[in-house]
């Protein structure tokens, strides 16, 4: 391979890995943890997915575009298999041209923790917390959201 060939090489493996989605794993306590303390934005929005769930995909791009607005953060949740990480998960962000911040929840039994996140919750996904940092209100939504529904839900927090 001329160096030529070599530089291109290397500048693809450098472009393909740089715009992979960086998906963290993450446990209950660190996902507790992370909805007491982020308050880096006035309203912070976490969206509980998972790539099976027809619904969950469908509303995705709404969330995406409230994440670019000024002081809104939306993090994304996936409950999909740990070990579905590189084969499912990264792939369809990187499809989808996912930015939000967007973690994997990694327990065996989402029946013990799910009361803990939302009491009110019954387990379904697509579920939604948005949290009013200003305010500290806590909205709470099991359900998939309609294009438009969700940005009518921010404006009304300010």
């Amino acid at each position: 391979m001329n160096k030529f060939g070599l530089l291109l090489s290397i500048l693809l493996v450098t472009s393909i890995a740089s715009s992979a989605q960086n998906v963290e794993i993450i446990k209950y306590p660190d996902l507790h943890k992370m909805m007491e303390t982020e308050k880096s934005t006035d309203i912070t929005i976490y969206n509980f997915w998972a790539t099976w769930c027809a619904p969950c995909v469908k509303e995705m791009p709404y969330f995406e575009k409230i994440n670019h607005l000024e002081n809104v953060k939306v993090i994304f949740i996936s409950f999909d298999e740990a070990s579905k990480i590189h084969d499912r998960v990264k792939p369809y962000l990187k499809r989808k041209n996912i930015q939000a911040d967007v973690y994997l929840l990694d327990e065996t039994d989402f029946n013990k923790i799910i009361d803990k996140i939302e009491p009110s919750w019954s387990g379904a996904i697509p579920a939604t917390i948005l949290i009013n940092n200003k305010t500290n209100k806590r909205l709470f939504y099991e359900k998939g959201f309609k294009e438009g529904e969700l940005e009518e839900i921010v404006r009304n927090q300010n």
